[in-house]
C-alpha cells in the first residue's frame, strides 16, 4: 500500500454545532495514513482527497472516540488514587504509573469515594469536521519506519 502524508486545517464541532477544538490557521496538522494518528472515520472520509479540498465531514461516534461505556465509569476510595492533594470535579489524572495507565476524569466526589469516568471526553459524540486540505504527498521510508511525519517535506525531525 503506497501510504501518504496529508497536511489539513480543521474545525470540529459536535452534532449541535458546538465549537468543539479547531487547527490553527498558521499550523495545519499532519498525518501519515495509516498509523492511527487521527480518528478512524475521519482518516477513511480524507483518503485519496487532493489538496485544495474542503468539505464538511460527519463521523459517527462509533468511528471517532467511541461509543460511551459505562463500565469505565467506578467509584473508588480516595486513598487508591495516585493523586495528593485536593481533588475536583473535572480533574483528570492518568491512573497508574505505567504509560498505557488511563487517563480519567473525577466525576463526583462524595465523602472519601470519588467516582472516576476513563471514558474519552468525546466518546459517544457525533462528530462534524469542516476541513481543507493542504497538501498530499507520498511518505517516506522513514516516515513510515517511525509512524509518524516528518515535517512538509518529509526530511524534517
Amino acid at each position: 500500500m503506497n501510504r501518504s502524508v496529508v497536511t489539513f486545517h480543521y474545525t470540529l464541532r459536535d452534532a449541535q454545532a458546538r465549537l468543539l477544538d479547531a487547527s490553527d490557521r498558521d499550523e495545519p496538522i499532519s498525518y501519515l495514513e495509516g498509523a492511527g494518528q487521527i480518528v478512524e472515520g475521519l482518516e477513511e472520509q480524507l483518503r485519496d482527497l487532493a489538496a485544495g479540498v474542503k468539505r464538511s465531514i460527519s463521523v459517527p461516534a462509533a468511528k471517532a472516540y467511541g461509543v460511551r461505556d459505562e463500565s469505565q465509569v467506578q467509584r473508588v476510595p480516595r486513598a487508591a488514587l495516585p493523586v495528593e492533594g485536593e481533588l475536583r470535579p473535572g480533574d483528570r489524572f492518568q491512573a497508574g504509573e505505567d504509560q498505557f495507565a488511563p487517563v480519567v476524569m473525577v466525576v463526583k466526589i462524595e465523602g472519601d469515594q470519588v467516582l472516576l469516568d476513563a471514558n474519552h471526553p468525546l466518546a459517544g459524540v457525533d462528530l462534524v469536521f469542516d476541513v481543507e486540505i493542504v497538501a498530499v504527498r507520498p511518505a517516506t521510508a522513514a516516515e513510515i519506519t517511525q509512524g509518524q511525519p516528518r515535517g512538509r517535506d518529509g526530511q524534517g525531525s
